[in-house]
């Protein structure tokens, strides 16, 4: 399945390969659609800083016009760089801040002489996880394997490392159990409800509703919910 760039679906539609073909005999491209940005072009990492951000629009500057982010700055501190002058009374706010980092890690190469960033490194790393359905610990292996093999290479420690990346880009998203036919969530009053209001369906696959942390005399029983909402704040 791939975006379907004919001047009716605009990039928004995903349809087969064949069917998208087929639109672009019948309906032809998007009238002024040449930067492939949709359709394999390498990630344009600035430009999805700004849009995770809103850099685009911003009615008020995050930073002084006049400053700039060198390597000797303390982004998330209060020390900023004007070509080579400081101005310790100055202070981005926290998401200017977060973003800037984040712009520093783009910008910071995986090795030396490497085509890619330490950025765009753990994004794709991060694809094929989720893509894989890779768990947390085994990909937390594999970071440790390839820092092993490549030393000189700047990757993360774990996971949990990269999750925070991830989330820091905005696309980090939160996990709500579901009704398995979609009569309610488990979410805030309802948080801890073992079972359906609404159907009496159990939350849990097994269907047993006991508590699953009370002390069973050995090992806890792990329980796996039988539908998982993922929410994108």
């Amino acid at each position: 399945m791939i975006l379907c760039p004919c001047k009716k679906c605009g990039n928004i539609n995903w349809n087969l390969r064949e069917v998208v073909y087929g639109h672009l005999i019948v309906d032809g491209f998007i009238q002024g659609y040449k930067k492939w940005i949709f359709h394999g072009k390498q990630h344009d990492m600035e430009g999805m800083l700004q849009d995770a951000f809103n850099m685009h629009s911003q009615g008020e500057q995050l930073f002084p016009p006049d400053f700039i982010a060198s390597d000797d700055c303390n982004i998330g501190g209060n020390i900023f760089c004007e070509m080579g002058t400081s101005a310790p009374d100055e202070e981005p706010n926290k998401e200017a801040a977060k973003f800037y980092n984040l712009l520093n890690e783009m910008n910071e190469e995986l090795y030396e002489g490497s085509k890619y960033s330490k950025l765009s490194f753990c994004i794709r790393l991060f694809h094929l996880k989720c893509f894989g359905g890779w768990t947390g610990n085994f990909f937390t292996m594999l970071l440790e394997f390839l820092r092993e093999m490549f030393p000189f290479a700047k990757i993360p420690q774990s996971c949990q490392d990269m999750k925070r990346l991830i989330k820091d880009l905005g696309l980090g998203y939160d996990k709500i159990h579901s009704c398995p036919n979609d009569c309610m969530l488990y979410w805030g009053d309802q948080k801890n409800q073992q079972s359906c209001h609404v159907c009496g369906k159990s939350r849990w696959m097994n269907g047993n509703t006991e508590d699953v942390n009370g002390d069973q005399g050995g090992a806890q029983l792990r329980k796996k919910p039988v539908k998982v909402m993922r929410y994108f704040p």
